[in-house]
């Protein structure tokens, strides 16, 4: 006669424990995949209207008399264009279902960010020191490391057009003075509006 087999006595944990194991792969799962997507919320058709923006600056800079009108011109265009890029980058998050501050997004913005804060408080320093003719290749270069160490975390054409604008940066700082303002429309114009375009064409907008 087979002597009976002793059956363990369950527990009433045991279907919690296993649900919040279950829970905490799924989270860790989660975690995983969103490290490894790219920001993909960098805006296109934003970038091109900032672009676009810069021309018109750029123009009107050309043709003002004093350093401190031209620095009010720039510094008025900038705010207009990041303000445009601001709100469509948010724009296109939400219509692609993904938080501006999810986290690629907020590596994208921590990275993007410290550059362009340099950038303002050595605007005010050079202003002081009255060497405006290196405010564009201060502008362009900074802004550039800003847009590669963001771009980073986004997708591969980001900082490709970071670089573009850094190697227009070194030209102005190593160039003649006068080269300034088409430099500053080339980068802030030109590089905008045609990597915005295949940033539109390529990645939805």
């Amino acid at each position: 006669m087979a002597s009976p087999r002793l059956v363990p006595p369950t527990s009433a944990d045991d279907p919690p424990a296993l649900h919040a194991r279950a829970m905490d792969n799924l989270s860790f799962i989660r975690q995983t995949m969103e490290r490894a997507t790219a920001f993909t919320a960098v805006p296109g058709w934003g970038g091109v209207a900032m672009g676009a923006v810069a021309l018109v600056a750029a123009a009107a800079a050309e043709t003002r008399l004093t350093p401190v009108e031209w620095l009010a011109t720039w510094l008025g265009a900038s705010v207009v264009a990041l303000t445009i890029g601001g709100w469509s980058m948010v724009r296109k998050a939400r219509h692609a279902g993904t938080p501006v501050f999810s986290y690629p997004g907020r590596r994208f913005v921590l990275s993007y960010v410290p550059p362009i804060a340099v950038g303002a408080l050595l605007t005010v320093a050079l202003v002081r020191a009255g060497l405006y003719q290196a405010l564009p290749g201060t502008w362009l270069l900074l802004y550039g490391t800003g847009v590669v160490t963001g771009g980073a975390f986004s997708v591969r054409v980001v900082p490709l057009m970071g670089l573009c604008f850094m190697a227009l940066g070194a030209l102005a700082l190593l160039g003649p003075a006068a080269w300034g303002n088409l430099l500053m429309a080339i980068g802030f114009g030109g590089l905008h509006i045609g990597f915005g375009w295949i940033i539109a064409r390529r990645y939805g907008g």
